[in-house]
C-alpha cells in the first residue's frame, strides 16, 4: 500500500523577520559567535541556489563568490548530479558499509584510483577508504598512517609533523593539526602535540627572496627537523600550494617536491590535505601535480560531490593497506561510521567526476581564472592591498594599513572584518573575509555578469573594511 506523503512547501518569499526569529530560537550556527546573529552579523535565509547564484528569502541574489565554504564546482542545484541523487536515492539510500559493498561505492574508488596523482617509479593510489567530511578524512588518514607504522614494528613513530599556519578540520584529530589559534587555542588540553614546521608561504619571503627560494628555505628548516626527530614521526600534514583557512597563503611548488624526498629518506609518511585544493581549484586536478609528486594518503572532500552532499575519501598505497592484511582482528583498521560509503552521496561523486570528463574543465577553469586575474589587477596598487595572489581559480587580497611596510590595522579587527562582509553582500556577493583577507573562490560556472558582481563587491569591501571604526 502506497502511502500519501505530504512534502513541505519551499519557503515562500516574504517574512524574513519571522524566519530569523524561528530559527534563532532553535538553531546553533557553526563557526559564529551566535550573539552576533542579533544585530551585528544579521543572518541570511537562502531560498533556493541556481549556477552561481544564491536567492535569498527576500527575493534578493548574491553571488556565491566562496562556492559555500569551497565545496561548490558546478554551480547549485546542477541538473546532471540533481538526477543522479534523485535516481540513487529511489535505488538504494544507504546500506552498513562493514560487510556490504554497492555498485556506487565501488565505482567511484575506481574512478578515483584511475585519477589521482602519480608519479615516476612510485607505486600508485590503489585504496579508497570513505569518511563523511574533510575532518573525518584528516582523522583517518592520521590514524591510518600511526597504526600502519605500528603494525610493522616500528613503534617509536608517534609524533606527527605539520605546518605553521596550517589548517586541517576541528575534529580533535584534524584540529591537533591545525595551526589556527582562534580554532586550537582552547582545546590545546584535549590536543595532541605536533611538531609545527615553519610554512613556505610566499607571503613571509624575505626582501628581494623569489617564492621557490622562500619555499626552499622552509623545506631547509623541514630537513633539518627531520634529521632531529625523523625516526619518531608517522607523518607530516600539509596543504599542497594554499593554506586555505590561514588566510590564502601560497606557495611554490617546489616546498611539496622537497618534503616528499625527505619524507622517503626518513620513513614518514606524507598525508596531502586537497579538501579544499583538489578537483581543479589549482588548475590542475590536484595540486600535487604541480610538483609532480603523489603523497602516502591524499585526503579529498568537498569539491568531490560538488559541494551536493557530504562526502570524503582517504586514498591511500597498497604498502599502507598490506600493513593491515592479518589474521589478526587487532591489526585491522577498525574506524568507521554509520555512513561509511553512502550510496547516495558517492552517486553525486560519480555525477561530478562525470561532469570533469564531459567539459574539460580543467581547461576552461583556465581560461576563467585569466579573467579573474585580469579583473582583480586594478587592485594589485591599491593602497590598501599589501598583497595580491592568486593559485588557478582562488585569488586572495591582503588588506593592510600601509602598503609599504604590510601592516596590518590594530583597531578594530573584527568589526573591519563584518563591515567589510557585509558591504559584499550589499553589492551582491557572498565574500566571507578570513581576517584582514579577503578572497575569491566562485563556483566553475561563473560568467561575465558573475566576475563584474565580483568587482564590484571587492571594491565595496575593501573600502568599508579601510574606513571602518
Amino acid at each position: 500500500m502506497t502511502q500519501n506523503i505530504s512534502i513541505a512547501p519551499m519557503l515562500a518569499e516574504g517574512d524574513v523577520e519571522a524566519f530569523l526569529t524561528r530559527d534563532l530560537a532553535v538553531v546553533w550556527h557553526p563557526c559564529t559567535q551566535m550573539r552576533e546573529h542579533r544585530g551585528e552579523l544579521p543572518l541570511l535565509p537562502i531560498r533556493r541556489g541556481r549556477g552561481a547564484w544564491l536567492e535569498g528569502l527576500d527575493g534578493r541574489r548574491y553571488l556565491d563568490g566562496i562556492s559555500s565554504w569551497w565545496t561548490n564546482l558546478f554551480g547549485h542545484a546542477n541538473p546532471h548530479i540533481a538526477a543522479a541523487i534523485g535516481a540513487q536515492a529511489a535505488e538504494l539510500e544507504h546500506v552498513i558499509y562493514a560487510g556490504f559493498a554497492h555498485e556506487p561505492g565501488l565505482r567511484l574508488a575506481e574512478r578515483l584510483v584511475a585519477i589521482a596523482p602519480r608519479e615516476a617509479g612510485r607505486a600508485p593510489l590503489s585504496r579508497v577508504f570513505y569518511g563523511e567530511n574533510g575532518s573525518a578524512a584528516i582523522e583517518i588518514a592520521v590514524k591510518m598512517s600511526f597504526h600502519a607504522h605500528q603494525n610493522r614494528g616500528d613503534g617509536q613513530r608517534t609524533r606527527f609533523v605539520a605546518l605553521q599556519n596550517g589548517y586541517h578540520g576541528e575534529t580533535l584529530g584534524a584540529l591537533a593539526m591545525s595551526d589556527i589559534p582562534l580554532y586550537r587555542r582552547i582545546y590545546a588540553p584535549l590536543l595532541l602535540e605536533p611538531v609545527f614546521a615553519p610554512s613556505p608561504d610566499a607571503y613571509l619571503a624575505e626582501p628581494g627572496e623569489s617564492a621557490e627560494a622562500c619555499a626552499r628555505r622552509a623545506a631547509a628548516a623541514l630537513g633539518a627537523l627531520f634529521e632531529r626527530d625523523g625516526a619518531t614521526l608517522s607523518a607530516l600534514v600539509l596543504e599542497p600550494l594554499v593554506q586555505c583557512a590561514g588566510g590564502m597563503r601560497m606557495h611554490h611548488p617546489a616546498y611539496l617536491a622537497e618534503a616528499r624526498r625527505l619524507c622517503d629518506v626518513h620513513g614518514v609518511h606524507l598525508i596531502a590535505d586537497e579538501i579544499a585544493v583538489g578537483f581543479g581549484r589549482t588548475g590542475t586536478l590536484f595540486a600535487c601535480e604541480q610538483a609532480g609528486i603523489a603523497p602516502d594518503f591524499l585526503c579529498v572532500s568537498k569539491g568531490l560531490t560538488a559541494g551536493s552532499l557530504p562526502l570524503s575519501a582517504v586514498l591511500t598505497t597498497e604498502a599502507v593497506f598490506e600493513a593491515f592484511w592479518s589474521e589478526d582482528r587487532t591489526r585491522a583498521f577498525l574506524h568507521s561510521h554509520s555512513y561509511t560509503g553512502n550510496p547516495i552521496a558517492c552517486a553525486a561523486a560519480n555525477a561530478t567526476l562525470d561532469l570533469f570528463e564531459t567539459t574539460d574543465a580543467i581547461a576552461a577553469n583556465r581560461g576563467r581564472a585569466a579573467t579573474l586575474a585580469a579583473t582583480a589587477a586594478r587592485f594589485a596598487d591599491h593602497p590598501n592591498v599589501g598583497d595580491l595572489r592568486q593559485t588557478g581559480m582562488i585569488l586572495a587580497f591582503e588588506l593592510v594599513e600601509d602598503r609599504a611596510t604590510r601592516r596590518e590595522h590594530a583597531d578594530h579587527p573584527r568589526r573591519r572584518t563584518l563591515a567589510a562582509y557585509r558591504a559584499g553582500l550589499e553589492a551582491g556577493a557572498v565574500l566571507r573575509p578570513l581576517g584582514n583577507v579577503l578572497y575569491w573562490m566562485p563556483p566553475y560556472c561563473i560568467d561575465d555578469e558573475a566576475v563584474a558582481v565580483l568587482d564590484r563587491a571587492t571594491a565595496a569591501a575593501i573600502e568599508a573594511f579601510v574606513q571602518c571604526a
